[in-house]
């Protein structure tokens, strides 16, 4: 008789006693209706595979995490989504949050800005920096990092239709401030597919705005490498009312399809794929989203090696920001 045998005899003495006493309610089960059984045991997991299924962190498939020593080596990045009126008012709000130990920037704009109309646009009238900072100019852009060294700290941009117009506006500034974009880190939104999933915030359609996105990838590959390009949004779409899985299933197809029109652009997988990063929720359900990530973590491992081609380890790896 082996250990896995004598467990399930031994489960199956407990059952007939736990039947015995009736439960609160007929079933139990998570946020994605996934029903949890009373019990689980060492035979619930006795298939699988530590090395290909879990692994060691920093290590294919990454299931538990990029980095080899993760947040024991060094914390995440901490920003505050910040923006508020006037570039001079948010100015002033991003030098008080670095003072009080923020590690980056995160610029929330206003909604005439993520819509790409100007502030004089009667359309705009009364949403002008209610939502966010109104950026309208390259002037606006510098004034609102006048005094930050852009070349010493991240700043991550929540734009998506106009976020290349964005990014070349961060580009001249920090170019005016004398750093070269290759110094340049940070992140942009830029996940036009999610929004016509959740937020509904987009300006073009699908075509040009892929074609925009892949621009953006094309070029930053090229002149600004340590930005991240992209950032894939599930966030949205669980806040539109998605289950955990249905967070993890979108966000991931919406994945793949920025990777292979960069691919059918001719970009190289190993070149772009290492600046792709991920934006999740983080839910109230602790170990359903633990599952969420590692199994995010696990399948963009796996497809980009293996459906994609990828050989370097930075493209496998799974990087992330997560909002409650």
């Amino acid at each position: 008789m082996t250990e896995f045998d004598k467990i399930e005899q031994e489960k199956m003495k407990w059952q007939k006693l736990s039947e015995k006493i009736q439960e609160r309610q007929k079933s139990f089960g998570n946020l994605s209706e996934i029903e949890i059984n009373r019990l689980y045991t060492p035979n619930d997991t006795k298939d699988f595979n530590y090395a290909l299924d879990l692994g060691f962190p920093g290590q294919f498939p990454f299931t538990r995490g990029a980095y080899p020593n993760m947040f024991r080596g060094q914390l995440w990045t901490m920003r505050q989504f910040a923006g508020l009126g006037t570039a001079e008012q948010t100015n002033e709000r991003y030098k008080f949050l670095m003072s009080h130990g923020q590690t980056g920037l995160s610029v929330a704009f206003s909604l005439h800005t993520i819509y790409g109309i100007e502030a004089t646009d009667q359309r705009a009238l009364g949403e002008v920096g209610k939502e966010g900072v109104a950026i309208d100019s390259l002037e606006d852009m510098e004034i609102l990092f006048k005094g930050i060294d852009l070349s010493k700290i991240s700043t991550s941009m929540t734009i998506n239709a106009p976020a290349s117009i964005l990014l070349a506006m961060y580009i001249v500034t920090a170019e005016k401030q004398g750093h070269s974009p290759e110094k340049l880190r940070g992140t942009i939104q830029n996940d036009i597919l999610k929004e016509y999933i959740a937020q509904k915030s987009w300006v073009f359609p699908p075509e040009p705005s892929m074609r925009l996105i892949i621009d953006t990838i094309e070029y930053c590959t090229k002149n600004v490498p340590q930005w991240y390009t992209i950032s894939i949004s599930g966030y949205h779409i669980r806040e539109a009312g998605s289950t955990a899985i249905q967070e993890l299933a979108f966000t991931l197809a919406d994945g793949f399809a920025y990777v292979e029109a960069a691919l059918e652009r001719g970009l190289n997988v190993d070149d772009f794929a290492p600046r792709l990063s991920f934006f999740f929720n983080a839910h109230n359900n602790f170990f359903e989203e633990i599952c969420k990530y590692r199994a995010a973590r696990r399948i963009w491992a796996k497809r980009i090696k293996n459906k994609y081609g990828a050989k370097k380890p930075e493209s496998m790896s799974f990087f992330n920001c997560s909002r409650t």
